[in-house]
């Protein structure tokens, strides 16, 4: 790399020498880091192609969550699930033009739950998703103590910003570019992480109560514009396509996703891709895998930067730190290239959790927390080791967790019928998994995960990604545990929001724990009419989340038995 250019990048993570003395308190800070389109592509969770050190050191000093899934795989709903710690079933919101609080109740969210006990309470980048579903507002001032900030050169996102081979700029997917050659000579990941710096070091300065910092990063979302020099980590000799590159042949027309946003930029529309299930050349696949793991290695610096920064200021031994994403992606997998499905690629995301203290013993000023690394050196530490959780787990669980590991208490659980309740939980605390000392936790075979998604009929067309409510005629409801992922595929009235648990479009059953591509749906192979029937007689009355947990039960103790009397044959 030309000197240059590498001066250049450490110029731009390494944090202003000012150094503060930390404050002991009582409560303790808390630092919340969204990823944007993040699947569990790092090395902290055994991805041998991507370079993520940052995250990973991370991950060295906390706790490893390794089957952690969002609600909803799509910003807005899975945001605003999040950060109200209600499923969107309770928010309503399963598009981008719904606003929790006028579509179905005034809920408490985690960044207002810190503020009215004293935090003091910052956005920078996206946290909320930005429009309709945050009220134009990013929900203040509810939700904060400032304004919420955003790079002004994310409005470039979408504009022809991408020099193509044939020299002209574009808006293309793949958009690997020179940063002084872009407007204001900047990127809005590196942007925010400027303006969250600046906010931690005016907090370590000033003699008030604990704060709360909510950092969005947008990156690895598409477009993928990131500086050019992090394609140099992943030379397309090297790249491979996905495991499982093609639709599965049992896989029902409903849960497909036709990836219409990627089809929108200038340099996929000239592959003049057929609709909805034609694949991509391959030359152009590997393309897309490599510029997606140069977006998290440049996404992974920028989180180095604000690592260091809340290190060198004192601060890393008194904030609760949070990494995680919205939703996963698929790069290929499938045959699809986007969210919006019930996948694991789509559903499952990181989550890592720092608690000072306890995750990692006390530093020292010779021994610092988060030392910047060089995504494009060698990584210092030896990563090999992390603490982790098997257990499957929610992001709806984030909110009760850090609650109670910054010293607050966490919010009850909510009610059967919550609509009208403020402050009330639909997660789990899993400060015990947090603050055990086990490197690996005892894993509950129990645990279950719930992901669901709407789609506008059976067959993909255009608006099957995102769907407007007012569309939305299907809904794919997706229980996850350790062994098996099961996805019904109800009727929906989106004027009511009511699902017609007798209207049955489609089923998917997968075994997880020997087909983890998911790519084998062995819902058609369940022959036993006995289990069947049990599932079509469950009463309607159950939430649907609760009939889908008796409905896996029903399937799997089917499959088991015709297992046994096959083995008894044999």
């Amino acid at each position: 790399m030309p000197t240059g250019v590498r001066l250049w990048i450490l110029l731009l993570v390494l944090p202003s020498p000012t150094l503060a003395v930390g404050r002991t308190k009582e409560r303790k800070n808390v630092l919340l880091m969204v990823a944007d389109d993040l699947r569990t592509s790092l090395g902290c969770y055994d991805d041998p192609t991507v370079r993520s050190p940052n995250i990973d050191q991370l991950a060295s000093k906390g706790k490893v969550f390794l089957h952690a899934y969002a609600q909803q795989a799509v910003c807005a709903p899975s945001r605003t699930s999040m950060l109200t710690s209600r499923r969107p079933d309770t928010t309503r919101v399963y598009d981008f033009h719904s606003y929790w609080r006028v579509q179905s109740g005034n809920y408490t969210t985690m960044p207002q739950y810190f503020k009215s006990n004293g935090y003091y309470s910052m956005s920078v980048g996206k946290v909320f998703h930005p429009g309709i579903s945050s009220n134009y507002s990013d929900d203040a001032p509810y939700s904060w103590s400032t304004t919420p900030y955003h790079p002004a050169s994310f409005r470039f996102e979408k504009k022809k910003v991408c020099r193509g081979e044939d020299g002209r700029l574009h808006a293309n997917l793949l958009c690997g570019v020179n940063v002084w050659e872009q407007p204001g000579g900047t990127l809005p990941d590196m942007e925010s992480t400027d303006e969250a710096i600046a906010l931690l070091k005016r907090q370590a300065h000033r003699d008030a109560g604990p704060f709360f910092l909510a950092v969005g990063f947008h990156k690895p979302h598409i477009p993928f514009r990131i500086p050019q020099e992090f394609l140099s980590l992943y030379p397309l000799d090297k790249m491979t396509l996905a495991p499982d590159p093609d639709v599965p042949s049992g896989l029902p027309p409903v849960a497909y996703n036709p990836w219409t946003d990627v089809r929108k930029r200038e340099d996929v529309q000239r592959l003049n891709v057929s609709f909805p299930y034609g694949p991509i050349p391959k030359d152009f696949q590997l393309r897309i895998r490599q510029h997606y793991y140069a977006a998290v290695s440049y996404m992974d610096s920028q989180v180095g930067r604000l690592l260091a920064a809340l290190d060198q200021l004192g601060l890393a031994q008194s904030t609760v730190v949070v990494f995680t994403s919205d939703h996963g992606w698929s790069l290929g997998e499938h045959g699809e290239w986007a969210k919006y499905s019930n996948f694991d690629v789509a559903t499952r995301v990181p989550l890592i959790i720092y608690d000072p203290g306890v995750t990692t013993p006390h530093g020292s000023a010779r021994e610092p927390t988060f030392p910047f690394v060089d995504v494009f050196g060698r990584s210092p530490l030896s990563l090999h080791d992390y603490r982790v959780v098997k257990n499957v787990v929610e992001l709806v669980d984030v909110f009760p967790t850090v609650a109670h590991l910054a010293g607050l208490g966490r919010p009850r659980h909510c009610p059967r019928v919550s609509l009208k309740t403020e402050l009330c939980t639909e997660g789990e605390d899993l400060t015990y998994a947090v603050r055990s000392r086990e490197r690996e936790d005892t894993m509950d075979e129990e645990a279950v995960s719930f992901s669901q998604y709407p789609r506008p009929a059976d067959t993909p067309q255009e608006n099957s990604d995102l769907p407007d409510l007012k569309d939305i005629r299907i809904m794919g409801y997706s229980i996850r545990c350790w062994d098996y992922r099961f996805t019904s595929w109800l009727g929906f009235d989106p004027n009511t929001f009511q699902v017609n648990v007798t209207d049955v479009h489609a089923r998917e059953l997968y075994m997880v724990s020997s087909d983890p591509g998911e790519d084998h749906n062995l819902y058609q192979s369940v022959e036993d009419k006995q289990t069947l029937s049990k599932l079509a007689e469950l009463p309607a009355s159950l939430s649907p989340q609760a009939r889908m947990k008796l409905q896996l039960l029903y399937l799997t103790a089917g499959m088991k038995a015709s297992r046994d009397k096959d083995d008894g044959l044999n």
